[in-house]
């Protein structure tokens, strides 16, 4: 049943064979590929590893870590799934790495206030191997953040989270066993932003290793130095103002070194969101509307206030909880953002005099919260992204493509059904029905038109009734597609539907 209602809801979209290179960088834009279940009431966080030349997808959620083997042309397909300590989670901070030559999956389970460490075999599956839990003298409770950091001798993992009563920053060696040893924390101060670290990004110049770490809840953003010992001091911090830092609820950290120059980005989901009482310590902060900002780093690894890109009636960047770098190029680097409230990913491109620039978007049709990882395999850019929507329970992936040109045209979305045998005339016009009601619920449904089949060619393949939706754009494919009453319909009908063909096209 399972594999009838994916049938169901995937959609054939033709893209071309283009891969985006270094002249198209001005104008990519994302194409869904493919999506699969999880087995995770949903899903929070995902990564990637390459193992002997396959790639792999780890999408975290609450109780389990769900592992799929993905392709050049973003097909996922499940490979396993592993149970959390206690089956708690989620699984919210994830990262994969070798270490002493084996690789790890270390995951941070959010409300099991424990650091695990999974071997990843050869088929890609896992194998628990280590565990840490949280103690007075480290801050691994409520677990949000990890980042792996090599140095020449040992590499350490860093770890952040929402830790309400110590929060802080600690270190710990890895062993070649997946083990952890603790080297040192450092607790949150008035000055530090480690109180809430949502994201991390790491940078290496001139042979020293800075960290830049996010304070969500004390709304702005730190650099550490790292030695060879694992061992860290704070180099400056940066805090929210009412005027150019857009650092309220300080959530995703990343960046980028484009010719001589280091920068890092830090997106916010901003404190409005979540209202003035309760989860937010500070109530009183100030809303200057939702923004990326971009910081250079000074040859002491310190963070410099640097440009900002506000969002507008033309960007998606309400409630951003993910960036992710795309590619990286002598002219500029190209990200994806996550953003939960939009629910839309937003390509930007930052040049190497540290301007960004929004460029196009797609309205995935679900909130997306910390689960987005870009990889590339063949030289073809892919995102994998979830959703942290209990109703949803599945992760997509996307194509970073050139923008195809469909003005003046429409998609139509063609959904070809057979029923069972054993379905009544009754059950089969309730069917019917159910989804015609879907234009009433999903406003992105231009039009529906059906019929049933009076071919007499002998080709039909026992296919009975077609339905064309009609939808303007990509976004509002996409929104059909994970819409809660379109999903409700799959799971309401699926019983009684024998086979499933879908066509997707475009036309004048």
């Amino acid at each position: 049943m399972r594999t009838l209602i994916n049938t169901f809801l995937v959609a054939i979209t033709i893209l071309g064979s283009n891969i985006i290179t270094a002249q198209d960088l001005s104008n990519p834009m994302l194409y869904r590929k493919d999506f699969k279940d999880i087995s995770g009431k949903n899903t929070v966080s995902i990564t990637s590893y390459e193992k002997n030349g396959m790639h792999f997808v780890y999408a975290g959620g609450v109780g389990n870590v769900d592992v799929y083997q993905i392709d050049a042309d973003g097909v996922l397909t499940p490979i396993s799934n592993h149970e959390l300590y206690k089956q708690k989670g989620p699984a919210r901070g994830m990262v994969a790495d070798n270490i002493g030559g084996n690789d790890f999956l270390f995951v941070a389970n959010k409300f099991g206030n424990v650091i695990e460490t999974f071997k990843i075999l050869e088929s890609g599956s896992l194998e628990r191997a280590a565990m840490v839990e949280d103690t007075e003298d480290t801050h691994l409770a409520v677990g949000i953040t990890l980042q792996v950091v090599h140095m020449k001798g040992a590499s350490y993992l860093f770890v952040g989270g929402l830790e309400k009563e110590t929060p802080g920053l600690s270190c710990f060696k890895i062993n070649k066993d997946g083990s952890l040893a603790h080297i040192q924390s450092m607790k949150d101060t008035e000055d530090l932003h480690t109180d809430g670290i949502i994201g991390m990004f790491v940078h290496k110049i001139q042979g020293k290793t800075y960290l830049y770490t996010s304070g969500f809840q004390d709304n702005g953003v730190s650099s550490f130095r790292i030695y060879e010992d694992g061992t860290f001091k704070n180099v400056n911090n940066v805090h929210d103002n009412n005027t150019d830092r857009f650092l309220t609820g300080a959530y995703p950290v990343t960046g980028a070194t484009i010719g001589d120059n280091h920068y890092v980005l830090v997106g916010h989901r901003h404190h409005k969101y979540y209202g003035r009482n309760g989860f937010i310590k500070n109530p009183d902060f100030y809303y200057h509307g939702d923004g990326v900002s971009v910081f250079k780093v000074n040859r002491k690894g310190a963070l410099l206030p640097h440009f900002v890109l506000k969002d507008d009636e033309t960007t998606k960047l309400q409630g951003q909880t993910r960036i992710e770098v795309v590619s990286v190029a002598e002219d500029g680097a190209i990200f994806a953002v996550g953003t939960r409230d939009d629910a839309s990913i937003q390509l930007v491109k930052l040049d190497a005099e540290g301007t960004l620039t929004p460029l196009n978007y797609l309205e995935t049709g679900f909130p997306i919260y910390y689960g987005l990882r870009s990889l590339t395999i063949n030289g073809n850019p892919l995102l994998v992204a979830g959703s942290m929507s209990f109703e949803l329970n599945k992760v997509a992936s996307y194509q970073v493509a050139p923008k195809i040109n469909r003005e003046g045209k429409q998609l139509r979305h063609i959904v070809n059904l057979k029923y069972k045998e054993e379905a009544t005339p009754k059950q089969v016009e309730a069917a019917v029905q159910t989804f015609l009601d879907l234009e009433k619920t999903i406003p992105e449904i231009v039009s529906i038109e059906w019929g049933e089949n009076d071919s007499t060619e002998g080709h039909s393949e026992g296919f009975t009734h077609t339905f064309i939706l009609t939808f303007n754009d990509d976004h509002g494919r996409e929104k059909y597609l994970f819409h809660k009453t379109h999903l409700d319909l799959v799971k309401k009908v699926g019983p009684i539907i024998d086979g499933v063909f879908v066509m997707d096209i475009w036309t004048e």
